[in-house]
This record gives structure tokens, sequence and C-alpha cells, in this order.
């Protein structure tokens, strides 16, 4: 039997379940992600409503009647519509566009209808099936069009595109009919499966989406790289217009390209309450400044349009985030080298150096220059660190996000103050960004060697971090009182170079997994 998965043909035996096509497809689908699956062309396209017309002049949108009498026209528009491809207009008035003809078996009628500016009709010209017109009304008008016998020959509305309409003369002609894909044409074919599901010839599977970076935001797209770094993505709200991701919630970027959301359009939320929420349209939006483009759905859009608050989807980008971070300068070289990236070096060259930074910092500021240059370190200078995510969950995401170690799998820490004998480093921080730092894990009797502590909120110098290097009973790592500490996470490995830290210095941390 024939299926399609992801959009590319596959010939399976009968019997076979989605699993045997992922499996014999090799399709990208992470365990635990949500799968669609659409019974068949037919099955979909009976679900679109919508259609648009492309003429020389622009396009037309026309969106089908409800109307129960109207089923008849509406079912032989959605089986004939593309016999009106490459038509002429016949004729124009002040009243009508005509386009055809095509051949029907409808029979006519010699009535006279009254008629609104906007409908669409199916209209049998001389009485003669063999004329079937497709008429465009202009204006609110009467006539005798010899409609069939159903909803005065009205089968559709123009709901887009009245200025083309009205440019449209004897010269022009329909160039294209597509139907229009919305969430709802989707959902009303379409359901979530499992791997186990059998699959019937016709079937159309879906088990991942991918997203084109828009090229003109290239520091808001970091964010999504950071949001699909697993190649997954979890839904945290959906409505009828979009599907939300919340996880990166308040690490805000720059407003960068901002464009009408389309239908498969991803944003990034770049100022106000929401800021650093990512979503995907599910309908048409008008652009608005609060909102980037980061990307563009180009498969996979059906996974969206099933989707669940609490749903995981398989996702993939192309191209594929650029990061030679925590790699050696001989892993990045030949990483680049597959990627065709020229390679710099800086800081320690040799192969065993431990990169920290990459120049460009941005992927797409990468593949346009088509090189970068990456800083590395002796290991040895690593600082491995335990994050206390559970102890310390509001502490930790502002920890992470100072550091970077949110987007990054190798964070900084730049030296505020440090002195020889005081065996405590103090480290900058950001008081706007630990507003609302509230106490929490803080000492009880005692801080351990190697702790690090944040300055919460009951101190001035909120958002301070600091790392001892001896046990204390007084005063925690950011030299402030026990009530006015919370421990956010420890060094593991010995603290000799942290001790020698002079002010202005960077220690380069990165959490340890093992």
């Amino acid at each position: 039997m024939l299926i399609k998965i992801n959009g590319e043909s596959l010939d399976l035996p009968d019997g076979s379940t989605i699993k045997d096509a992922i499996e014999l497809a090799n399709a990208p689908y992470n365990p635990g992600s949500i799968i669609c699956l659409i019974k068949g062309k037919k099955e979909f396209e009976k679900n679109i409503n919508k259609y648009k017309l492309k003429t020389p002049k622009g396009s037309i949108i026309i969106e089908m009647s409800d109307e129960e009498e109207a089923e008849p026209l509406v079912n032989t528009w959605k089986n004939r519509y593309k016999e009106f491809e490459n038509l002429s207009i016949r004729w124009t008035s002040s009243n009508e566009v005509a386009i055809g003809p095509i051949t029907t078996d409808f029979e006519s009628t010699m009535d006279e209808h009254s008629y609104k500016d906007g409908d669409v009709i199916l209209s049998l010209s001389g009485f003669s099936n063999e004329s079937t017109h497709l008429i465009l009304a202009k204006e609110d008008h009467s006539n005798v069009y010899g409609v069939p016998n159903h909803n005065k020959g009205i089968f559709a509305k123009i709901v887009g595109g009245r200025r083309t309409l009205r440019l449209l003369n004897d010269d022009d002609k329909i160039l294209s009919i597509e139907g229009i894909v919305e969430r709802s044409s989707v959902t009303d074919s379409a359901g979530v499966s499992d791997l186990n599901t059998s699959l019937e010839e016709g079937n159309n599977v879906f088990t991942y989406v991918l997203l084109k970076p828009n090229d003109n935001s290239p520091e808001s797209v970091e964010h999504l790289f950071s949001l699909i770094e697993n190649g997954v993505i979890n839904v945290g709200y959906e409505s009828n217009s979009f599907v939300g991701f919340y996880s990166l919630q308040g690490l805000g970027k720059p407003r960068e390209e901002v464009t009408t959301r389309e239908r498969g359009t991803v944003t990034l939320r770049n100022t106000g309450n929401g800021i650093g929420k990512v979503y995907v349209y599910r309908e048409d939006r008008v652009k608005t400044p609060s909102h980037t483009t980061i990307a563009n759905v180009r498969k996979g859009m059906e996974l969206f349009d099933i989707a669940n608050s609490g749903d995981t989807i398989t996702v993939k980008s192309d191209p594929e985030r650029i990061m030679t971070l925590a790699m050696s300068q001989k892993e990045a070289a030949e990483y680049l080298e597959s990627h065709g990236i020229k390679h710099e070096r800086d800081g320690i060259l040799e192969d065993d150096g431990f990169i920290v930074a990459q120049e460009p910092e941005f992927t797409l500021d990468i593949m346009k220059e088509g090189k970068v240059k990456t800083l590395a370190i002796d290991k040895e200078e690593l600082s491995f660190i335990d994050v206390f995510e559970k102890e310390a969950p509001r502490s930790s995401w502002y920890f992470k996000k100072i550091t970077g170690l949110i987007e990054k799998p190798v964070g900084a820490l730049k030296v505020h103050f440090a002195f020889p004998g005081m065996k405590i480093v103090m480290f900058e921080g950001d008081s706007n960004e630990a507003t609302g730092l509230i106490p929490e894990n803080t000492p009880k009797d005692s801080v351990e060697s190697g702790e690090i502590g944040i300055t919460n909120m009951s101190k001035k110098n909120v958002g301070f971090i600091g790392i001892r290097f001896e046990s204390h009973n007084e005063f925690g790592p950011s030299g402030e009182p026990f009530e006015s500490t919370n421990i956010v996470g420890k060094i593991k490995n010995e603290s000799k170079i942290i001790e020698n830290l002079e002010e202005g210095n960077l220690l380069y941390i990165q959490i340890d997994k093992k």
C-alpha cells in the first residue's frame, strides 16, 4: 500500500503500523511526541472551505456556503474547481465577472433572482449545462443566470480580493486555484495517533515539524534554538489562533524583524509581561511591534494544528544551530568543516583547547559570513557546578540567565571584587533582573566551601553573586547574613583557580551532568 510520511511517498506491506513507516522511512521522531494521521487526500480536501483564485491582477479568496441547500453546488465545486484554471474572463459588467465555461450535470432554471455583492454563483449560461460559468458578483443586483435549483446558484462568498475583482477585464484569466489550508481543515480530518496505529492506503502521517529560521532576526533565532535544543518542543498553551511555548518566558531579546503573522509564522514576544514567550500561529493575524518573527513552518504544521497543552512535538530546523561551545578546538574544526564554515582559533590554539566563546555568536551571522573564531581555555580553568533548581527555582533561573547557561553549554561570571586571603570572590549581577528574588534555600547553621550564593531582595545589593572557599557560620558567599543569602549551587572541582581570580576576570562554568 502507498502512504505518505512527512510529505514523502512510501510503499508499505499491508498491515503495517506507524512505527513500521517511521523505521522504514527513517523519519525524524522523538519517543513520546505526538503523531498526526490524516486518512487520505479526499478526506482532507472535503474539509477545506476557502479557495484562492489567482489572476494576473491579484488573488480573490472565496469561502464555501454552509447552507444545506447549497451542498450540491459546494460538492461540485470541490470536485471540479481545477477545471476553471487557465480559463479566461468571459465577460465583465458593472454587476459581475464571469469565468468559464465548463460542463456540469446540473439542470437550469429560468427564474430571476436577487444577488448580493460578493456572492459566488454557478450559472448555466444560455440554460445549457455545457456552458456552466463561475459568476462573481460585484454589486447587489437581480438577473436570470439559468442557475440550478439549489440556493439560487450561490455556493460561496468573496471574503478577500474585492479590489482585484474590480480590476479584471476580458484579457485576464484564472492562473490557478488552490484550497486554503486552515486549522479547521486539519482538525476535522486528522487525529492524534500512536506508534501501533495500523495504516491504510492513502494515509498521510506527520511525525515532526521543520522550521525555517528568519535570516533577519539572528539574535532572536538563538532563543528558538535554545527552546528546541533537545529536538522537541513542549506546548504550554493552545487556542484557536496560536500555540504557545512558555518555558523561556522572561528571557528577553531586542526587537528585530516584525512581519504579518500568517498561518505557520513563529514569533517571539519582545516586550511586556509575556517577554520570551514563543508563538506558532494557526490562523492569520496582523503584525504587531511586540512580536519578532523568528521562523516559519516548512513541514508538519498539522502537528501544531492538533496539539494540546502539555503535548510534546518533535522539531528540526534548517539550518540547524552552529554551536561550538564546550567542544575542543579539534572537534570544532571537524564540525565546522562539515558545515562548510571556515575556522579561526583564538586563546589556547592546541587541539585540546576547550571552547568557551565563538565570534560571531549567532548561527545566522556565522552562516552569512561563512567563518567563525573560537576562543578556548585550558580545560583545567573550567569550573563544574551543580545548580539547585528544585531548592531555589527563582535563584536558579536568575543565575543561569546572568551567566548565559540558559542558552549556552558554557556560562561566564565576571569578577566584581576579589581580595587575596579573604576566601571569597564576588561576581557581577543585575539588580533589574534580580527584582523579586525572594529568600529561598537560605543557609541554616553554616555555608560550605564552594557554595554559590546570591543576595536576595532583602538587601540593597540584590543580585550579587559570590563563592566562598571555606565554611562560615555567619555570612553567606555574597557577604550577607544567612537570611539575605540564597544558595543556588556549588562548585564541584578544585577552587584554586577561583582563589586566584582578579577584578574583571571571567570565570567560565559548566553544569556538571555526571
